[in-house]
């Protein structure tokens, strides 16, 4: 007799979880993106203005990151059938390396398979039991993660407050063991940026690790989007930095840049690059692509800019609360609308997505109790129309709702 999973009681315990999400109205489905990811697109038959993906600069569906794709599965096959460290270094893998090393002005480079992994990997492979972490409250998962599988004792700072930061290693100055400050360049829920030259400074004082996650940053800020470290100077001050081949860049992946020795070390001790297989060759090539873009028009960045702060400016005027007062203020693309109710964040999203906007709501645990939103994300592809629509969207639907009065 046939038996199914849901019949059996030792998975009782997540049903209850997920009546209780269902109870507080933060339950949700996945929606499914029917075509490319684009400012219009169709997910679940639905033709809706787009503004909930990270794709900063229109390059998940540029025609020559295709054909880039395309050709490298022509020469180089669908797979590269093996970890790096046995048969699964491809040389177009080692090419990718080397120009985001260039790009970023550093000596070296290894690329993990998410953004995720190149930052828990290389936390937790590099400090032990006896170290410690100074890392700011609303770093991203994938660093709190890493910080904790590294067995290190781990410090944290109130959000960007780089005096609490140095009260925390002047605590800690004369213990035993290395330190590592660590900050997400961009903060993905707030869209506010690190301060990053602020913690270099420290870690130049204390001789501490200096680590920023740029994953938001990278495509966004600094010169042709070389990221935070590029938008503060600080060049030559920041030992590990990880970076996302997601995002901006428009595909898959993570990678981490620093010096030789890192890279070396990342090679022996990072457990997800030792134990998954390396990136298929169109992935690879598509990333080359990407960058060699990025390099050729900066123009893109500048289209997203402009997007961002027409799109901040309207939101504001039209009266929403988009940070500053009692969450951190954007900075950058990513713009929440600040809600506070979890239920009646979800409510509004959903209400969005039938009125032909797609803008996704973030409750807890994801950001604080109390601290729920809509996070928007611009992109350098919308057209004026485009985000006049959606702010007219998002306007009547709100005061529909209360949000707006």
């Amino acid at each position: 007799m046939a038996s199914t999973l849901s019949s059996r009681p030792q998975l009782q315990h997540l049903t209850a979880q997920l009546d209780e999400l269902r109870q507080k109205g933060t339950h949700f489905r996945l929606r499914v993106l029917d075509d490319m990811q684009a400012p219009i697109c169709t997910y679940d038959g639905k033709q809706v203005i787009n503004l909930a993906s990270n794709n900063y600069l229109g390059l998940t569906a540029d025609p020559r990151l295709r054909e880039a794709a395309i050709q490298a599965t022509r020469d180089y096959g669908v797979g590269s059938g093996a970890v790096r460290t046995i048969a699964g270094t491809m040389k177009i893998h080692m090419e990718l390396e080397e120009k985001i090393a260039r790009f970023k002005n550093v000596e070296a480079c290894v690329v993990f398979q998410s953004g995720f992994t190149a930052n828990a990997g290389t936390v937790s492979s590099i400090l032990g039991k006896e170290d410690f972490i100074i890392s700011d409250e609303l770093n991203h998962a994938s660093i709190i993660d890493g910080a904790r599988l590294s067995r290190a004792k781990i410090k944290v700072f109130r959000h960007k407050d780089a005096a609490h930061a140095e009260e925390l290693l002047k605590e800690i100055q004369n213990e035993p063991g290395r330190k590592l400050i660590i900050t997400d360049g961009v903060f993905s829920m707030d869209g506010d940026i690190g301060p990053v030259d602020k913690l270099c400074d420290l870690a130049e004082k204390y001789g501490a690790i200096m680590m920023v996650d740029d994953a938001h940053a990278s495509g966004v800020l600094g010169k042709n989007g070389r990221g935070s470290i590029d938008h503060f100077h600080c060049h030559g001050r920041v030992d590990i930095q990880v970076g996302t081949l997601s995002k901006a860049i428009g595909a898959l992946g993570g990678y981490v840049c620093g010096s030789k020795d890192l890279i070396d070390f990342l090679y022996h001790r990072a457990r997800p690059f030792l134990f998954s297989t390396s990136h298929p060759p169109s992935v690879t090539a598509t990333c080359i692509a990407a960058f060699d873009i990025l390099e050729q028009e900066p123009e893109r960045i500048d289209r997203l800019w402009e997007n961002t702060r027409y799109f901040k400016q309207e939101l504001a005027r039209l009266g929403f609360d988009i940070g500053g007062v009692s969450t951190p203020a954007s900075e950058t693309p990513i713009t929440p609308i600040i809600v506070g109710d979890g239920r009646r964040t979800m409510d509004f999203s959903r209400a969005l997505f039938d009125n032909g906007l797609m803008a996704t709501g973030i409750a807890f645990p994801t950001v604080p109790e109390g601290k729920a939103r809509i996070r928007t994300i611009m992109t350098s592809e919308h057209t004026r129309g485009q985000i006049d629509q959606a702010l007219d969207i998002l306007d009547k639907t709100a005061r529909k709702l209360g949000i707006l009065v």
